[in-house]
């Protein structure tokens, strides 16, 4: 079954999660922590999404971004998941399913 498109409507901020398979470690040393942030930041120029702030934790991530991201998380994701099996000698899937999304409302209610 196919996936249903993401809303990402330019100008509004999005919270993305990208989290472990069973809550693992993704990250399991600093060098880990730069590799992400290097992709992150080449495929962000890449696919021009612009990253508001982001916040990497032990077994998941939290980026909060404006405009289009499906491509540039699939492409950070995939990156991120050769150097981490490479890195620790292993294999199969890293990441929890597809990264979650929700758009952040304005405290401007008026």
């Amino acid at each position: 079954m196919a996936h249903l498109p993401r809303i990402s409507p330019v100008g509004v901020p999005i919270h993305l999660i990208q989290r472990g398979n069973n809550r693992q470690t993704c990250f399991g040393a600093l060098e880990g922590f730069s590799a992400y942030l290097g992709w992150l930041k080449e495929y962000s120029k890449k696919y021009a999404v612009d990253i508001d702030a982001w916040v990497l934790m032990t077994n998941h991530v939290h980026i909060l971004q404006d405009g289009g991201v499906s491509l540039m998380m699939q492409s950070v994701g995939r990156r991120y998941v050769q150097y981490f099996n490479y890195q620790y000698r292993r294999s199969g899937t890293l990441w929890d399913g597809r990264y979650k999304s929700c758009l952040v409302q304005s405290e401007n209610i008026w």
